[in-house]
């Protein structure tokens, strides 16, 4: 199972109480107040990290709670600070108040650090209420709660390009082809159903690119059918988009219609999205039918168009050269 949406209760630490506490020695009976304050509580923190693919550490153990600060001592000893939990988030997170709806903050970078709830203080002492008109004070203040709170977290996949086309159409061969990422391959629909990101190396003057596989789409997936708004959230922050298509038209669909179903699909879900650099992937080219349907694509689309066949590996290195940075689509 892949988690990409949690739900979450998180709570800071609570601050340690004040003490009421009087300096009693041999030769000193009635010293003054040496009640401590309390220690501060831990704060809730999130940190981006590269290593972590998911969210079901969250799953598994929804609720977190960050150490409470000590009690004061007496002798104007102060109660420790309690530990802060640090929650470990993959890139690409988004955290989301519940009551509210909205959002709160995104980890993009590695080892981006983020303070969601802060601990509360901790109480006073004593040795705070002494006056001169107050000797021997006996008041002291509990410590305050720490901040607490319901949050969703939402994992939106970060990488450069996204790939996408209809199940079976070629997009987990692709990626198992171009990068290190080892997505389930068959000759069935919906053989990928999680996203994965897969790192393309480049010699030279390239550099390294991520490429993300997004389970097949289907006709309606705007609409949140199937499972649409949650792969459709993981290419929202992809700069360029490849299409790829099955040009044999194999379990009789076809490749013109899945071209406009698949455009018409992401402007329903982001308008913008027809906005982004974007080229075509005219997979299965070794079958028949294809040239006569490459022929019929080139006549409605002014996207570029590489045809190639994963099954022969034709065609793929021109691609590699075409999706790398310095070559805009």
């Amino acid at each position: 199972m892949f988690y990409d949406e949690v739900k979450v209760y998180l709570k800071a630490g609570d601050g340690g109480d004040g003490i009421v506490s009087f300096r009693r020695e041999k030769y000193i009976p009635k010293g003054g107040p040496n009640g401590g304050d309390g220690g501060k509580g831990g704060d809730i923190i999130l940190l981006g990290d590269r290593n972590t693919g998911d969210l079901r550490n969250y799953h598994f153990k929804p609720q977190w709670k960050a150490k409470n600060g000590e009690a004061g001592m007496g002798r104007d000893k102060h109660g420790k600070n309690g530990a802060s939990l640090t929650l470990k988030v993959p890139l690409g997170t988004v955290i989301f108040d519940i009551e509210s709806g909205k959002p709160i903050k995104e980890i993009l970078d590695h080892e981006e650090t983020f303070t969601l709830l802060d601990g509360g203080r901790g109480g006073l002492g004593n040795v705070h209420f002494k006056s001169s008109i107050n000797r021997v004070p006996r008041q002291c203040t509990p410590g305050k709660p720490g901040e607490d709170g319901d949050f969703k977290l939402v994992l939106k996949t970060i990488a450069d390009i996204g790939l996408i086309g209809f199940p079976n159409a070629g997009k987990s061969s692709l990626t198992r082809h171009f990068t290190n990422a080892r997505p389930r391959v068959a000759p069935y629909p919906f053989t990928t159903l999680n996203p994965s990101v897969g790192i393309i190396d480049y010699e030279d003057k390239y550099s390294t690119i991520m490429l993300a596989d997004i389970p097949g789409l289907i006709e309606g997936a705007s609409e949140n059918k199937g499972l649409g708004h949650r792969f459709l959230r993981h290419i929202e922050r992809c700069k360029k988009f490849l299409i790829i298509l099955d040009m044999a038209g194999v379990d009789q669909r076809d490749p013109i219609d899945d071209y406009k179903t698949l455009l018409a699909e992401l402007e329903k879900y982001d308008p913008t999205f027809l906005e982004r650099p974007r080229l075509i992937a005219a997979n299965k080219m070794d079958l028949p039918n294809a040239e006569e349907n490459l022929k019929r694509l080139k006549k409605i689309t002014k996207d570029p168009i590489l045809p190639l066949s994963c099954e022969t590996a034709e065609g793929l290195e021109e691609l590699k050269k075409a999706i790398a940075p310095e070559n805009p689509a």
